[in-house]
């Protein structure tokens, strides 16, 4: 119970299927638990796992323990009673295997889910909602953007700081040196103290990618082969096809979250790229020429009806909605 908040959710529940059987390889994961496991737990739960597959209960060893006890007492005579005899020997025995099958049912899903007891809350942003904020007990606070979900356990910060995140979403986390915040982002895992970064947990590559404001980062993958230190400008991605971090060159990169583009003369195809991105706004074009344009005003969180028309009046165009879509066409 002490080491919980050093393996996530996900860890765990890799742990317990290996354990328990379902999975019969060992891993990285199952090698350093073994290593660092000073109460011997694999043997522990063998021996449960063991006992849970007897095809038999001894009832009758159960009601002898049981009666040593009650003739220890000096209840024996009481029980002897005509007609009660009977049923409370029926009901002992029933009662001592009915014990015995609880015990093992509630100990056989304590191990393989300790948070069992624990609820679970999730929170979904749909397609037209961003900066869905989730305010944490311990301070910290999480803007989903668009087809976001974030989960964790209604006793968040009693143990450790742990979520899930499935999407993106940025992250500004409350200082606490002695539970560090652990993110499962699916393929990876991300470790802070106490910082402001943005992560997204499959990008264009299919790779976890991490974008740090403040603080520092580790992101790591699952096996914790690949491990990357970042630092305040730099992105770091973990994935299949390639890992590593670079310096963040897109002023735009947290748009989705301040509602604020910037623009020094890009063209419209960058632009209409972001305002998918950051407002949800499709915009085709009949003529390929109009995406040569190029624009420096910046988009500060306006309808997108004003922004729109903007576009238009710049560059002497006009529009056409089709159903969600906007449609430009030269006048």
């Amino acid at each position: 119970m002490k080491k919980i908040a050093e393996y996530s959710d996900r860890e765990w529940e890799e742990l317990a299927s290996i354990l328990s059987g379902e999975k019969g390889e060992e891993s990285d994961l199952l090698r350093r638990f073994v290593s660092e496991d000073s109460m011997d737990t694999e043997k522990s739960w063998k021996d449960l796992r063991n006992m849970s597959e007897e095809k038999e209960i001894n009832v009758d060893k159960a009601w002898n323990n049981v009666y040593a006890r009650i003739k220890e007492s000096g209840t024996e005579e009481e029980i002897r009673k005509p007609g009660i005899l009977m049923m409370r020997s029926i009901f002992l025995r029933v009662a001592a295997a009915a014990l015995i099958v609880l015990s093992l049912g509630i100990a056989t899903t304590y191990i393989v889910n300790p948070d069992i007891f624990s609820k679970k809350i999730t929170v979904a942003s749909g397609n037209d909602q961003k900066n869905i904020l989730v305010s944490l007990p311990d301070g910290s606070r999480i803007f989903l953007n668009r087809n976001s979900e974030l989960s964790y356990r209604s006793n968040f910060g009693g143990r450790g700081r742990n979520v899930s995140l499935r999407g993106e979403a940025f992250f500004e986390i409350a200082p606490d040196v002695s539970k560090p915040f652990t993110i499962n982002a699916g393929d990876a895992n991300v470790k802070v103290v106490g910082t402001s970064f943005n992560v997204i947990t499959r990008n264009s590559e299919a790779a976890v990618e991490v974008f740090v404001k403040t603080g520092k980062v580790l992101l790591s993958n699952n096996s914790g082969s690949q491990s990357l230190a970042l630092e305040p400008g730099y992105i770091g991605t973990v994935g299949e096809k390639a890992s590593g971090k670079k310096i963040n060159e897109n002023p735009n990169y947290l748009s989705w979250n301040t509602g604020l583009l910037v623009y020094n003369g890009q063209k419209l195809n960058v632009v209409f790229s972001d305002l998918k991105r950051v407002y949800n706004m499709d915009i085709e074009v009949a003529d390929p020429a109009i995406l040569e344009n190029t624009w420096t005003s910046p988009i500060d969180n306006q309808p997108q009806e004003t922004i729109i028309r903007l576009i238009c009046a710049s560059f002497n165009l006009s529009y056409t909605m089709d159903g969600n879509v906007y449609r430009l066409v030269k006048k």
